[in-house]
C-alpha cells in the first residue's frame, strides 16, 4: 500500500500552526496522534483531530479556542480532556498520560506521562502514530511500534502484549474488528489469539459502547459479513448476539440436511449491502432468519422445516433490540416488518402471481416494499444456479405486477375511503364492533379487487354491509 510521505506539508489545517505557536511559547511537546494520522497517511479525509501535549491539554485547548472566533470549547474535567469545535472540525486535547487498570474495572488509574507513555496505551500500532507539532520538529513522525509498516502491510496489531491491551479495555477487540473490516486489513495471529483469550472480559463493557462499535462497523464495512465471522472466530459472538450464534451448524438425518443458516445469513447481509447502504436494511438482513432455531422441526417425508420462522423472528426482535440498546421506535418497527414479510415475495414467486396477493403485499409493506424486495432477492442463495435464476425471473414478474397495480389502485399505505367517523354519523352509532366490521369489509374488498379503491364504490359497499348488521341510515 502506498502511503503519504511528506507529513509536514500535509498538516495544512490552521489549527496545527496555532498549536505549534502556543506549545512552543510554553516549551511543551505537542503532537497530533491517532486516527487523524492514520487516515492522513492513508490519504483518507478526517475531520476529527486528536492532540496530545506533555502538559495540560485543557489549558492548551482554552488558548487555542481563544484564537478562533466562533469556536466552541467543551471541557471534560473528570477525564482531563477538552474539545474545541472549529466549524465542522472537532479537535480533542489531552495531556500525555499513563494508565493502569484493576482486573475487575474499566476505570483506569491515570497519571501524567510522556508521549511514549501515551502511545503505549493506544489500542493498535496504526493508531499510535504521532506527528510533532513543535516548530523545530514539525511533521516528524513518532512511530515506536512500526505502525507505518503495519499500515503499509494492512495489518492490525496491538502495540503491547495483546492480553494487556485487551485486559485494559476489552472494547479494543471490537475496535480492531471494525478497523479490519473498514480498511480491508487483516488481524495478526498474536492479536487474534489475544482476542480469543480475552473474549469473556467483554462482559465488563457497557452495552452502549459495544453496540456503538457494532453500529460503526456495520455502517462502514464494505463486506459486513467479515465483522460477524471475526466475532465468531475469536469467541465474542455468543457474548454479543447469541441468537445469531445459534444459527450455526448443519444437522443431517438420513438423506436430509439443512443449510448452515449462519453463513447463509452472512451471504444475504453482503448481498443486501451491495445494493443498499441503509443501515437498518442491513440489520434486517442479519436478523431475517433469527427465528429458525426456535422453529426447526424434522418431517420424515420432507425433511427439515422452519415454519413461521419469519413471524417468530419478528416477535424476538423487541427483546433483542432492548438488550442491545438499539432504538425501539421506527428502526425496530422497520426491521420487524422486513423480518415478518421476507417470505411473502418468495411465496408469491413460487405460485401464480395474483392481483389480490400483490395488493396485500403492497398494503402491508407500504413504502418499504422496494427494500423488502431487495432483501428477498438477496435471500436467494441456493447453490443451484438454475433455481436462483428462476426465482429472480419470477421476482421481476412480481415487481412488474406491483408497479401495475400500484398505478391502478394506489394501494401503498392506503386508508379505506370510508372513515369510522363517517360510518358512525351515517348510521347514528357510537364506536362499536359494527364500525370495525364495516371498515374491514371495505378494506378486504379493495385488496381482493372486488371494488376499486374509490369512495363511491366503498360507500355502496358500506350500505350493503350495514344492512347485513341491521343498521339503517338516519
Amino acid at each position: 500500500m502506498q502511503l503519504k510521505k511528506n507529513y509536514a506539508e500535509a498538516l495544512t489545517d490552521k489549527v496545527f500552526a496555532v498549536v505549534r505557536d502556543i506549545a512552543d511559547s510554553k516549551h511543551l511537546p505537542a503532537y497530533v496522534i491517532g486516527g487523524f494520522v492514520r487516515d492522513l497517511l492513508l490519504n483518507i479525509k478526517s475531520k476529527d483531530i486528536d492532540i496530545v501535549v506533555q502538559g495540560s491539554g485543557i489549558e492548551l485547548a482554552r488558548e487555542v479556542s481563544e484564537r478562533f472566533r466562533g469556536s466552541h470549547l467543551s471541557i471534560f474535567k473528570s477525564f482531563g480532556t477538552a474539545m474545541v469545535k472549529i466549524g465542522h472540525t472537532e479537535v480533542e486535547f489531552v495531556g500525555a498520560r499513563r494508565e493502569s487498570y484493576r482486573s475487575n474495572s474499566r476505570k483506569p488509574i491515570v497519571e501524567d506521562g510522556t508521549i511514549e507513555d501515551d502511545q503505549k496505551r493506544r489500542d493498535f500500532t496504526i493508531n499510535a502514530l504521532a506527528l510533532s507539532l513543535n516548530a523545530e520538529t514539525f511533521g516528524n513522525v513518532s512511530d515506536p511500534f512500526d505502525g507505518i509498516k503495519d499500515l503499509s502491510d494492512g495489518v492490525i496489531r496491538t502495540p503491547l502484549d495483546p492480553l494487556l491491551t485487551f485486559s485494559d479495555d476489552p472494547l479494543r477487540m471490537l475496535r480492531g474488528i471494525r478497523f479490519a473490516t473498514r480498511l480491508g486489513f487483516t488481524i495478526d495471529n498474536n492479536t487474534l489469539q489475544g482476542m480469543t483469550q480475552m473474549a469473556d472480559r467483554i462482559k465488563i463493557v457497557s452495552q452502549e459502547r459495544i453496540t456503538d462499535e457494532i453500529m460503526k462497523a456495520m455502517q462502514t464495512a464494505q463486506q459486513p459479513s467479515l465483522i460477524w465471522k471475526l466475532l465468531d472466530k475469536v469467541g465474542l459472538l455468543p457474548h454479543i448476539l447469541p441468537e445469531l450464534a445459534a444459527l450455526k451448524g448443519v444437522e443431517k438425518k438420513g438423506r436430509f440436511a439443512h443449510k448452515d443458516n449462519f453463513y447463509h445469513t452472512l451471504q444475504v447481509l453482503d448481498a443486501v449491502s451491495l445494493e443498499s447502504d441503509d443501515i437498518w436494511l442491513r440489520w434486517a438482513a442479519l436478523f431475517h432468519d433469527i427465528g429458525k432455531p426456535r422453529t426447526k422441526r424434522f418431517d420424515e417425508k420432507i425433511g427439515w422445516t422452519f415454519h413461521n420462522h419469519n413471524y417468530i423472528g419478528a416477535k424476538m426482535l423487541p427483546q433483542i433490540f432492548n438488550r442491545l440498546k438499539l432504538p425501539l421506535g421506527e428502526p425496530l418497527k422497520f426491521v420487524s416488518k422486513m423480518v415478518d414479510l421476507h417470505m411473502r415475495p418468495i411465496v408469491l414467486s413460487e405460485d401464480e402471481v395474483t392481483d389480490s396477493a400483490v395488493r396485500r403485499l403492497l398494503f402491508e409493506a407500504g413504502d418499504d416494499v422496494d427494500k423488502l424486495m431487495t432483501l428477498c432477492e438477496a435471500d436467494i442463495t441456493s447453490k443451484n444456479e438454475e433455481k436462483v435464476q428462476r426465482y429472480l425471473r419470477n421476482f421481476k414478474i412480481v415487481r412488474r405486477k406491483m408497479k401495475e397495480i400500484e398505478e391502478k389502485d394506489h394501494i401503498r399505505n392506503f386508508q379505506p375511503p370510508i372513515s369510522g367517523e363517517e360510518i358512525m354519523k351515517t348510521f347514528d352509532i357510537t364506536p362499536s364492533q359494527e364500525v370495525g366490521l364495516i371498515k374491514n369489509a371495505i378494506k378486504e374488498a379493495i385488496l381482493d379487487g372486488i371494488i376499486r379503491n374509490d369512495y363511491n364504490e366503498a360507500r355502496i359497499l358500506m350500505f350493503q354491509e350495514a344492512e347485513k348488521l341491521g343498521l339503517k341510515q338516519v
